[in-house]
């Protein structure tokens, strides 16, 4: 049995929860963020990305690893 790839909300692009490296644009997708803001991520260092022959690709892993380190440096806040 296979599923169809998951929408995006409120972007109506597909993408496919099995693969483990995706575009800079796939992985700023993925982070609501930007393309600017996505690369200025990777220029920071505060996403990691391999090389592939001559494309450059960002780890499913990496962006977790991103969201995990950002919400350990933020103080827990207090629901209201």
């Amino acid at each position: 049995m296979t599923t169809a790839p998951a929408l995006v909300p409120d972007s109506g692009a597909e993408f496919d929860p099995t693969l483990l490296a995706l575009t800079v644009e796939e992985a700023a997708r993925r982070l609501c963020v930007g393309r600017t803001t996505m690369y200025a991520l990777i220029r920071e260092g505060a996403v990691e990305t391999v090389p592939i022959g001559r494309l450059r690709r960002v780890p499913v892993k990496a962006i977790s690893a991103y969201l995990d380190a950002r919400m350990k440096s933020r103080p827990k806040s207090v629901a209201a």
